[in-house]
């Protein structure tokens, strides 16, 4: 991709980002990830209702009359966008890319965190961490982000979510909010490692898929090449038994996907590409606040 068409493409996803952070996601973001936890403010003098076990006993006895610590919640927050990069993501039917409705995504939460002083870093990962990037605040450092997923070649066309969830254990050494984005086209189990990471961190899951994932339509003969792993080969969807094996075989690997989440206690969220992300990260706001 040319310089100039990647700075136009950087431009138009900065521009509806910004807008849905700021007048769609507004607030919504702010309740539904919450900060590291309560810092103490100031103390002032006990009133009724107060909590008896928030009482400042040293600056009590001083007074001689019953002042409490006044707490404030810890805004400040470090998110972490785990981005799958692999080859199945370079796929769409319907109204755009796999990859490109991550990008916009991962843009939209990255302008809230901003606008909430928060940090920002990206995992880019395939099989292995292919880049990382320290979270930092501002901007500048999302552009460069949004300007890197657009623009980034990765070494390897297969996944494993498992290797970008170990590194993120092994880098965050405070606790913090992560996004992972993917289609979760996973050969490997990783129930364990999410379940260690979301012990240490606060992990959500984004799956991005194309509906023909789901249901393949009745048009004949199809080529179909494994993104991942080039595997090509001809299949005749005019088969009934095809089409519902092919289903039988989504719903199954959905089921696994959401017991895995479940089972991590993580928040799944599932969009196809011919689906609104605005509504669907909506709900993941409110169900979180």
């Amino acid at each position: 991709m040319e310089t100039s068409e990647i700075i136009k493409k950087v431009r138009k996803i900065e521009i509806k980002a910004r807008g849905l952070s700021s007048n769609v996601f507004a607030g919504q973001y702010h309740s539904a990830f919450k900060g590291r936890g309560m810092a103490f403010s100031e103390v002032r003098e006990y009133q009724y209702g107060d909590d008896v076990r928030d009482i400042d006993w040293n600056v009590t006895a001083r007074f001689h009359r019953p002042y409490v610590k006044v707490f404030e919640e810890e805004r400040e927050l470090t998110v972490m966008l785990l981005v799958d990069v692999s080859g199945s993501l370079d796929f769409g039917t319907q109204r755009q890319m796999k990859r490109d409705m991550v990008t916009e995504i991962a843009a939209t939460i990255a302008f809230s965190a901003i606008q909430n002083n928060d940090k920002i870093g990206v995992v880019f990962f395939s099989d292995h961490v292919e880049k990382y990037i320290p979270p930092k605040k501002g901007r500048k450092h999302i552009l460069y982000i949004i300007r890197e997923m657009l623009d980034f070649k990765p070494e390897s066309r297969r996944t494993d979510v498992k290797q970008a969830l170990e590194f993120l254990t092994s880098v965050a050494k405070h606790r913090c909010t992560a996004f992972v984005l993917s289609d979760f086209y996973v050969r490997q189990d990783f129930l364990q490692t999410l379940q260690i990471c979301n012990r240490k961190h606060d992990v959500v899951a984004l799956q991005v898929y194309d509906v023909l994932a789901r249901q393949l339509p009745d048009v004949g003969l199809m080529r179909v090449v494994d993104a991942e792993t080039g595997h090509e080969q001809y299949i005749d969807t005019s088969s009934r038994s095809l089409r519902q094996a092919h289903e039988k075989y989504w719903k199954n690997r959905q089921q696994h996907l959401r017991e895995t989440m479940n089972k991590s206690n993580v928040d799944l969220v599932s969009i196809a590409t011919n689906e609104d992300y605005v509504k669907a990260l909506l709900m993941l706001f409110k169900s979180r606040s």
